[in-house]
């Protein structure tokens, strides 16, 4: 069910119509908003995903909790009985979602270029710039302030906030959202080095963005080199992220905040990435993998698993913890080996008499 507009309340049902769910309670109560379960109120939904938070559970004040069935015993008002509580809170929370809602057309102070072809249905707004050749599908939302270079598409639906920078012929796909400060397409760090000068490469590449690609603000991705940089469908980019030229990263990974991408390395699908890792240039990482937050990714990884960095470089995370302990016990291990060279050198010179 699509959410009304400017309805403020919504009964259990209402929410949960088509929804993978079971509601244990009155599926009349009405809803107006949501909370945190810790901080919850009469009026509101919340719900229980993280098992440190199930101590706020018998006293919540929330007129209903979205959670697992293992906790539906233990709560005190109305529960939608769910397998994924966390999902179901982000399609539920959507009713409630108070943005307002662009306005079809073209603002008057924007500048649109020559020989574009922008849908009836899309929205454009103030002081935006629309380079030549530019194709907006149905449903498309620029911003204010949002710069759009030549020969540049943007698939249906897709949302740019304020002050999104592409410059020219970058690919934007179906439903792709660009949060406000993110610039598409510059150059890429292309240098040569002669005779003691740098001179710059020309990045002669595109980028492209495929569908349901969300981009936080604030982001840079380069353009190629000489092929494209391409982010694969439904990749999650966090705030304040780089990737560099003709970098691929594959379809459904997800990339936190402060995340570095050096040129020409392909991440894998279905990827986890903390935030502030690193990449080298030229890498390869396999589908599947988690690399936990602050990694210098220094070399390929070609299996599945959880990776860390520390001392020595990119380990497991098996190993990276192993070693973690151990470092932590160095100053005793340190005393220890004191104590036994001091014992050693009393027995030698025992001996010796």
């Amino acid at each position: 069910m699509k959410k009304s507009k400017g309805k403020l309340q919504y009964s259990l049902a209402e929410l949960t119509k088509g929804l993978d769910v079971v509601i244990q309670g009155d599926p009349e109560c009405l809803i107006d908003g949501v909370c945190t379960i810790q901080q919850s109120q009469i009026g509101r939904i919340t719900f229980l995903n993280n098992p440190l938070y199930k101590k706020y559970l018998p006293e919540t004040s929330a007129s209903a909790v979205i959670l697992l069935a293992d906790d539906a015993s233990e709560c005190p008002v109305n529960a939608l009985v769910s397998r994924d509580p966390y999902f179901t809170y982000a399609q539920i929370a959507a009713f409630f979602d108070d943005r307002p809602t662009p306005k079809k057309g073209i603002h008057t102070s924007a500048v649109i270029g020559e020989h574009c072809e922008i849908d009836k249905t899309a929205s454009i707004g103030a002081n935006c710039v629309i380079g030549d050749h530019v194709k907006l599908a149905a449903g498309v939302v620029i911003d204010a302030g949002c710069v759009i270079g030549d020969f540049s598409t943007i698939g249906e639906d897709s949302y740019l906030h304020a002050n999104v920078t592409l410059y020219h012929k970058i690919q934007i796909g179906k439903r792709v959202l660009i949060a406000s400060g993110t610039v598409i397409g510059g150059d890429g760090f292309g240098i040569a080095k002669h005779k003691g000068v740098w001179h710059k490469v020309p990045q002669i590449g595109s980028v492209v963005i495929e569908d349901d690609v969300e981009i936080g603000a604030n982001c840079t991705i380069d353009r190629g080199a000489i092929e494209d940089t391409v982010i694969e469908k439904g990749v999650k980019l966090d705030n304040l992220i780089q990737i560099g030229h003709n970098v691929r990263i594959g379809e459904y990974s997800a990339l936190a905040g402060c995340v570095g991408v050096s040129g020409s390395t392909v991440i894998g699908k279905n990827c986890l990435i903390g935030g502030g890792t690193g990449f080298a240039g030229h890498l390869t990482i396999a589908d599947n993998v988690a690399v936990t937050g602050m990694t210098a990714v220094t070399k390929s990884i070609r299996m599945p698993g959880i990776y860390s960095s520390g001392v020595g470089g990119l380990l497991t995370n098996l190993e990276w913890r192993k070693n973690s302990a151990r470092l932590h016990r160095l100053d005793h291990l340190a005393e220890r080996v004191k104590t036994l060279e001091a014992a050693l050198a009393e027995l030698t010179e025992r001996k010796k008499v």
